[in-house]
Protein backbone atom coordinates (compact mmCIF):
# COMPACT_ATOMS: atom_id res chain seq x y z
CA UNK A 1 0.00 0.00 0.00
CA UNK A 2 3.25 2.58 0.90
CA UNK A 3 4.62 1.93 -2.17
CA UNK A 4 1.30 2.59 -4.57
CA UNK A 5 1.27 5.77 -2.02
CA UNK A 6 4.46 6.66 -2.84
CA UNK A 7 4.15 5.87 -6.40
CA UNK A 8 0.57 8.16 -6.44
CA UNK A 9 3.05 11.33 -5.75
CA UNK A 10 5.83 10.57 -7.70
CA UNK A 11 3.13 10.67 -10.77
CA UNK A 12 1.40 13.94 -9.10
CA UNK A 13 4.79 15.73 -8.35
CA UNK A 14 6.10 15.00 -12.70
CA UNK A 15 3.00 16.45 -13.67
CA UNK A 16 3.37 19.98 -11.21
CA UNK A 17 7.08 19.79 -12.68
CA UNK A 18 5.67 19.53 -16.49
CA UNK A 19 2.75 21.38 -16.35
CA UNK A 20 4.75 24.30 -15.44
CA UNK A 21 7.35 23.62 -18.81
CA UNK A 22 5.27 23.72 -22.00
CA UNK A 23 3.79 20.62 -22.34
CA UNK A 24 6.87 18.55 -21.07
CA UNK A 25 9.41 20.78 -22.84
CA UNK A 26 12.16 23.15 -20.43
CA UNK A 27 11.25 26.97 -20.42
CA UNK A 28 12.86 28.98 -22.91
CA UNK A 29 13.20 33.07 -23.11
CA UNK A 30 13.56 34.89 -26.45
CA UNK A 31 13.91 38.21 -27.62
CA UNK A 32 11.91 40.28 -29.28
CA UNK A 33 13.23 43.74 -31.08
CA UNK A 34 10.95 45.98 -31.93
CA UNK A 35 11.64 48.83 -34.16
CA UNK A 36 8.64 50.46 -33.13
CA UNK A 37 5.00 50.78 -31.89
CA UNK A 38 4.46 53.43 -34.82
CA UNK A 39 1.83 51.39 -36.37
CA UNK A 40 -1.71 49.92 -35.55
CA UNK A 41 -0.40 46.39 -37.18
CA UNK A 42 2.76 46.06 -34.48
CA UNK A 43 0.23 45.59 -31.66
CA UNK A 44 -1.33 42.75 -33.01
CA UNK A 45 2.09 41.28 -33.98
CA UNK A 46 3.60 41.80 -30.64
CA UNK A 47 0.63 40.26 -29.28
CA UNK A 48 0.49 37.40 -32.19
CA UNK A 49 3.65 36.38 -31.01
CA UNK A 50 4.28 36.93 -27.47
CA UNK A 51 0.75 34.74 -26.80
CA UNK A 52 2.25 31.91 -29.38
CA UNK A 53 5.28 31.56 -27.36
CA UNK A 54 3.63 31.33 -23.84
CA UNK A 55 1.39 28.80 -25.71
CA UNK A 56 4.70 26.77 -26.64
CA UNK A 57 5.95 26.96 -22.48
CA UNK A 58 8.12 30.09 -23.30
CA UNK A 59 8.46 33.83 -22.07
CA UNK A 60 9.23 36.95 -24.21
CA UNK A 61 11.55 39.49 -23.56
CA UNK A 62 10.47 42.85 -25.43
CA UNK A 63 12.41 45.72 -26.31
CA UNK A 64 11.13 49.02 -28.82
CA UNK A 65 13.76 51.01 -30.18
CA UNK A 66 12.01 53.50 -31.22
CA UNK A 67 13.14 53.64 -34.41
CA UNK A 68 16.76 54.16 -33.15
CA UNK A 69 19.38 51.48 -35.16
CA UNK A 70 22.14 51.89 -32.45
CA UNK A 71 19.64 51.52 -30.15
CA UNK A 72 18.54 48.09 -30.69
CA UNK A 73 21.70 47.25 -30.97
CA UNK A 74 22.14 47.92 -27.25
CA UNK A 75 19.03 46.36 -26.86
CA UNK A 76 20.11 43.11 -28.58
CA UNK A 77 23.68 42.66 -26.80
CA UNK A 78 21.82 43.03 -23.32
CA UNK A 79 19.46 40.53 -23.90
CA UNK A 80 22.42 38.42 -25.27
CA UNK A 81 24.77 39.10 -22.19
CA UNK A 82 21.35 38.48 -19.78
CA UNK A 83 21.84 34.48 -21.80
CA UNK A 84 19.10 34.67 -24.51
CA UNK A 85 20.12 32.86 -27.71
CA UNK A 86 17.42 33.41 -29.47
CA UNK A 87 16.01 36.95 -31.11
CA UNK A 88 13.26 37.70 -33.16
CA UNK A 89 14.80 41.51 -35.07
CA UNK A 90 12.42 43.67 -36.70
CA UNK A 91 15.25 45.84 -37.99
CA UNK A 92 15.18 49.61 -37.51
CA UNK A 93 17.74 49.60 -40.67
CA UNK A 94 18.36 46.85 -42.80
CA UNK A 95 22.26 47.40 -42.64
CA UNK A 96 23.17 48.09 -38.93
CA UNK A 97 21.10 45.23 -37.58
CA UNK A 98 23.65 43.23 -39.07
CA UNK A 99 25.60 43.71 -36.12
CA UNK A 100 22.73 42.07 -33.97
CA UNK A 101 23.71 38.74 -35.96
CA UNK A 102 27.03 39.43 -35.74
CA UNK A 103 27.17 39.37 -31.76
CA UNK A 104 24.68 37.15 -31.42
CA UNK A 105 26.59 34.33 -33.17
CA UNK A 106 29.50 35.65 -31.14
CA UNK A 107 27.39 34.96 -28.07
CA UNK A 108 26.16 31.27 -29.31
CA UNK A 109 22.94 32.72 -30.58
CA UNK A 110 20.54 32.83 -33.21
CA UNK A 111 18.61 35.93 -35.39
CA UNK A 112 15.56 35.41 -37.36
CA UNK A 113 14.46 38.52 -38.94
CA UNK A 114 10.76 39.43 -38.82
CA UNK A 115 8.84 40.69 -41.24
CA UNK A 116 11.71 43.39 -42.84
CA UNK A 117 14.96 41.56 -44.01
CA UNK A 118 18.62 42.61 -42.23
CA UNK A 119 21.08 42.41 -44.93
CA UNK A 120 24.29 41.59 -45.52
CA UNK A 121 25.09 39.40 -42.79
CA UNK A 122 24.87 36.01 -41.35
CA UNK A 123 21.31 35.57 -41.05
CA UNK A 124 19.83 32.17 -39.41
CA UNK A 125 16.02 32.74 -40.94
CA UNK A 126 13.61 35.25 -42.19
CA UNK A 127 9.85 35.51 -41.92
CA UNK A 128 7.85 37.70 -43.91
CA UNK A 129 5.47 38.36 -46.59
CA UNK A 130 6.73 38.09 -50.20
CA UNK A 131 7.21 41.90 -50.89
CA UNK A 132 7.76 42.12 -54.97
CA UNK A 133 4.61 40.33 -55.22
CA UNK A 134 2.75 42.87 -52.87
CA UNK A 135 4.17 45.88 -54.79
CA UNK A 136 2.92 43.78 -57.87
CA UNK A 137 -0.65 43.54 -56.41
CA UNK A 138 -0.41 47.41 -55.66
CA UNK A 139 0.40 48.28 -59.41
CA UNK A 140 -1.90 45.93 -61.08
CA UNK A 141 -5.05 47.00 -59.29
CA UNK A 142 -4.61 50.53 -59.88
CA UNK A 143 -3.52 50.41 -63.48
CA UNK A 144 -6.69 47.87 -64.31
CA UNK A 145 -8.53 50.76 -63.14
CA UNK A 146 -6.59 53.26 -65.01
CA UNK A 147 -4.28 51.79 -67.46
CA UNK A 148 -3.31 55.53 -68.74
CA UNK A 149 -2.55 58.87 -66.77
CA UNK A 150 0.01 59.79 -64.26
CA UNK A 151 1.52 58.06 -61.44
CA UNK A 152 3.10 58.51 -57.87
CA UNK A 153 5.09 56.14 -56.37
CA UNK A 154 5.77 57.25 -52.58
CA UNK A 155 7.30 54.63 -51.07
CA UNK A 156 8.48 53.48 -47.45
CA UNK A 157 11.60 53.64 -45.79
CA UNK A 158 14.81 53.96 -47.71
CA UNK A 159 16.19 51.88 -44.51
CA UNK A 160 13.87 49.24 -44.86
CA UNK A 161 14.38 46.77 -47.64
CA UNK A 162 10.87 46.25 -47.81
CA UNK A 163 10.95 49.41 -49.41
CA UNK A 164 13.01 48.41 -52.38
CA UNK A 165 10.94 44.88 -52.96
CA UNK A 166 7.98 46.49 -52.95
CA UNK A 167 8.89 49.14 -55.10
CA UNK A 168 10.52 46.45 -57.99
CA UNK A 169 6.83 44.65 -57.65
CA UNK A 170 5.52 48.33 -58.61
CA UNK A 171 7.72 49.04 -61.72
CA UNK A 172 7.40 44.94 -62.85
CA UNK A 173 4.11 46.19 -63.82
CA UNK A 174 4.09 49.56 -64.42
CA UNK A 175 7.80 49.64 -66.79
CA UNK A 176 5.72 48.21 -69.59
CA UNK A 177 3.00 50.81 -69.70
CA UNK A 178 5.64 53.67 -69.26
CA UNK A 179 7.77 52.23 -72.04
CA UNK A 180 4.39 52.37 -74.31
CA UNK A 181 3.28 56.47 -73.34
CA UNK A 182 0.27 55.26 -71.22
CA UNK A 183 1.59 55.89 -68.25
CA UNK A 184 4.14 58.48 -66.75
CA UNK A 185 5.34 58.23 -63.54
CA UNK A 186 6.17 61.93 -62.22
CA UNK A 187 7.18 61.62 -58.70
CA UNK A 188 9.42 57.96 -57.47
CA UNK A 189 10.63 58.81 -53.86
CA UNK A 190 11.28 56.85 -50.97
CA UNK A 191 10.92 58.19 -47.51
CA UNK A 192 13.26 58.63 -44.55
CA UNK A 193 10.55 56.90 -42.37
CA UNK A 194 7.05 54.88 -42.72
CA UNK A 195 5.84 58.61 -42.15
CA UNK A 196 2.14 59.83 -42.40
CA UNK A 197 3.74 63.56 -42.56
CA UNK A 198 6.64 62.59 -44.81
CA UNK A 199 3.53 60.93 -47.39
CA UNK A 200 1.49 64.15 -46.95
CA UNK A 201 4.28 66.58 -47.31
CA UNK A 202 5.28 64.89 -50.72
CA UNK A 203 2.17 64.70 -51.87
CA UNK A 204 0.96 68.60 -51.10
CA UNK A 205 4.47 69.60 -53.56
CA UNK A 206 2.80 67.16 -56.03
CA UNK A 207 -0.39 68.56 -56.32
CA UNK A 208 0.70 72.08 -56.22
CA UNK A 209 3.34 71.17 -59.61
CA UNK A 210 0.85 68.75 -60.88
CA UNK A 211 -2.96 69.34 -61.21
CA UNK A 212 -3.71 66.07 -63.20
CA UNK A 213 -2.65 63.18 -61.17
CA UNK A 214 -4.47 59.79 -61.93
CA UNK A 215 -2.85 57.58 -59.22
CA UNK A 216 -0.54 57.50 -56.31
CA UNK A 217 0.77 54.21 -54.78
CA UNK A 218 1.81 54.86 -51.10
CA UNK A 219 4.44 52.36 -49.36
CA UNK A 220 2.28 51.40 -46.32
CA UNK A 221 -1.62 52.93 -44.79
CA UNK A 222 0.35 55.07 -42.77
CA UNK A 223 1.67 57.28 -45.49
CA UNK A 224 -1.45 56.83 -47.24
CA UNK A 225 -3.19 58.55 -44.34
CA UNK A 226 -0.85 61.88 -45.15
CA UNK A 227 -1.47 61.09 -49.02
CA UNK A 228 -5.11 61.38 -48.18
CA UNK A 229 -4.92 64.37 -45.89
CA UNK A 230 -3.38 66.54 -48.77
CA UNK A 231 -5.52 65.36 -51.48
CA UNK A 232 -8.17 66.48 -49.36
CA UNK A 233 -7.15 69.97 -48.85
CA UNK A 234 -5.95 70.36 -52.50
CA UNK A 235 -9.82 69.53 -53.10
CA UNK A 236 -8.49 66.64 -55.39
CA UNK A 237 -10.15 63.61 -53.96
CA UNK A 238 -12.62 62.61 -56.99
CA UNK A 239 -10.47 60.70 -59.18
CA UNK A 240 -7.01 59.95 -57.56
CA UNK A 241 -6.68 56.69 -56.90
CA UNK A 242 -4.76 55.94 -53.92
CA UNK A 243 -3.17 52.29 -52.42
CA UNK A 244 -1.46 51.45 -49.28
CA UNK A 245 -0.66 48.30 -47.08
CA UNK A 246 -1.11 47.46 -43.73
CA UNK A 247 -5.20 47.31 -43.44
CA UNK A 248 -5.15 49.88 -40.83
CA UNK A 249 -8.20 50.37 -39.02
CA UNK A 250 -8.45 54.27 -40.19
CA UNK A 251 -7.84 53.05 -44.14
CA UNK A 252 -10.10 50.39 -44.09
CA UNK A 253 -12.61 52.72 -43.17
CA UNK A 254 -11.37 55.54 -45.56
CA UNK A 255 -11.80 52.54 -48.44
CA UNK A 256 -15.65 52.29 -47.11
CA UNK A 257 -16.11 56.16 -48.00
CA UNK A 258 -14.15 55.61 -51.19
CA UNK A 259 -10.97 58.09 -50.77
CA UNK A 260 -8.94 55.18 -50.58
CA UNK A 261 -8.92 52.67 -53.58
CA UNK A 262 -7.26 49.53 -51.87
CA UNK A 263 -4.75 47.92 -49.44
CA UNK A 264 -2.79 45.06 -48.74
CA UNK A 265 -3.78 42.37 -45.81
CA UNK A 266 -0.84 40.36 -44.41
CA UNK A 267 -1.35 37.66 -42.51
CA UNK A 268 0.11 38.75 -39.78
CA UNK A 269 -1.21 36.05 -37.47
CA UNK A 270 0.47 33.72 -39.14
CA UNK A 271 4.32 35.18 -39.58
CA UNK A 272 3.97 36.15 -35.76
CA UNK A 273 2.56 32.38 -35.02
CA UNK A 274 5.15 30.96 -37.52
CA UNK A 275 8.17 33.34 -35.84
CA UNK A 276 7.65 32.54 -32.53
CA UNK A 277 7.63 28.55 -32.98
CA UNK A 278 10.68 28.65 -35.08
CA UNK A 279 12.20 30.79 -31.83
CA UNK A 280 11.05 28.48 -29.90
CA UNK A 281 12.40 25.19 -31.27
CA UNK A 282 15.99 27.30 -31.52
CA UNK A 283 16.35 28.19 -28.43
CA UNK A 284 15.25 24.48 -27.45
CA UNK A 285 17.61 23.28 -29.93
CA UNK A 286 14.88 20.92 -31.58
CA UNK A 287 14.12 20.46 -35.43
CA UNK A 288 12.26 23.57 -37.03
CA UNK A 289 10.51 23.61 -40.24
CA UNK A 290 13.27 23.66 -42.76
CA UNK A 291 11.86 25.18 -46.06
CA UNK A 292 13.40 25.26 -49.69
CA UNK A 293 12.47 29.03 -49.72
CA UNK A 294 15.23 30.77 -49.65
CA UNK A 295 15.92 35.13 -50.13
CA UNK A 296 19.41 36.33 -51.05
CA UNK A 297 20.55 39.32 -48.19
CA UNK A 298 23.86 39.95 -50.01
CA UNK A 299 25.65 37.60 -48.07
CA UNK A 300 23.84 34.74 -48.28
CA UNK A 301 20.56 32.67 -49.63
CA UNK A 302 18.69 32.88 -46.46
CA UNK A 303 16.35 30.42 -44.90
CA UNK A 304 12.71 32.18 -45.30
CA UNK A 305 8.91 31.59 -44.82
CA UNK A 306 6.91 33.85 -47.08
CA UNK A 307 3.33 34.23 -46.88
CA UNK A 308 1.26 35.99 -49.33
CA UNK A 309 -1.04 39.47 -48.96
CA UNK A 310 -4.30 40.11 -50.12
CA UNK A 311 -5.78 42.86 -52.23
CA UNK A 312 -8.93 44.59 -49.52
CA UNK A 313 -11.20 46.90 -51.47
CA UNK A 314 -14.79 48.25 -50.85
CA UNK A 315 -16.58 44.89 -52.22
CA UNK A 316 -14.17 42.48 -50.01
CA UNK A 317 -13.98 44.58 -46.89
CA UNK A 318 -16.05 41.69 -44.64
CA UNK A 319 -14.22 38.82 -46.53
CA UNK A 320 -10.72 39.63 -45.96
CA UNK A 321 -9.81 41.23 -42.61
CA UNK A 322 -13.16 40.78 -41.08
CA UNK A 323 -13.75 37.50 -41.56
CA UNK A 324 -9.95 36.81 -40.59
CA UNK A 325 -10.44 38.67 -37.44
CA UNK A 326 -8.23 41.21 -38.02
CA UNK A 327 -11.01 44.30 -38.04
CA UNK A 328 -13.83 43.91 -35.85
CA UNK A 329 -17.06 44.66 -38.42
CA UNK A 330 -18.69 47.60 -35.40
CA UNK A 331 -15.27 49.14 -36.04
CA UNK A 332 -14.60 49.44 -39.78
CA UNK A 333 -18.36 50.16 -40.30
CA UNK A 334 -18.71 52.92 -37.18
Amino acid sequence: MKNIIRLLIAFIFAGLIFSGCGNGYESVKVGLLMHAFDNERWEKDHDYFISKVNELGGEVEVYNAKNDASKQLEQANKLLDAGIKVLVVIPVDQYVAGEIVKAAHEKGGKVISYDRLIRDCDLDYYVSTDNVEIGTLQARYLTAIKPKGKYALIGGAVTDNNSHELYLGQRNVLQPLVERGDIEIVLNVLLKEWDENEGYENTLELLEKNSDIDAIIAGNDEIARGVIRAIKEEGKQDGILVAGMDADLPNIQMIIKGEQTCTIFKPYEKMATAAADIAVKMARDQEFEKTYKTVSNGEKLVPAILYSGIIVNKENVHYTVIEEGYQKEEDVYN
